[in-house]
């Protein structure tokens, strides 16, 4: 069973900081690109990072270099979003997808496997 579970969302105070987890089960991440995407509310859904197995290549938004970092673990099959400086509008429900390792794209619509998503509050 293929499975991906996002957790770390929490309310935090501007300026704080958090960690997501993306968890894999019946796949293995090294073997896939791995992104991070957000939707806030009346917002589309936009990428945010991700991580191309291939190479280990890194992409971010411009709305998010500087402050987020994009990681993997492999003996834990595991993916993580370093959020640092957290600001109210990165305020949204996180998910964590995944892809063919090749994979190096923000467009959501490109990522076929899903997580459920962890909500970041951020306070201002």
């Amino acid at each position: 069973e293929v499975q991906l579970v996002e957790s770390g969302g929490a309310l935090v105070q501007a300026g704080g900081s958090l960690r997501l987890s993306c968890a894999a089960s019946g796949f293995t991440f090294d073997d896939y690109a791995i992104g991070w995407f957000r939707q806030a509310p009346g917002k589309e859904r936009e990428g945010v990072s991700c991580i191309s197995s291939s190479d280990g290549s890194t992409y971010y938004a411009d709305s998010v270099k500087g402050r987020f970092t994009i990681s993997e673990d492999n003996a834990k099959n595991t993916v993580y979003l370093q959020m640092n400086s957290l600001k109210p509008e990165d305020t949204a429900v996180y998910y964590c997808a995944a892809a063919a390792p090749e994979t190096s794209s923000l467009v959501a619509g490109i990522w076929p496997q899903w997580g459920q998503g962890t909500q970041v509050t951020v306070s201002s």
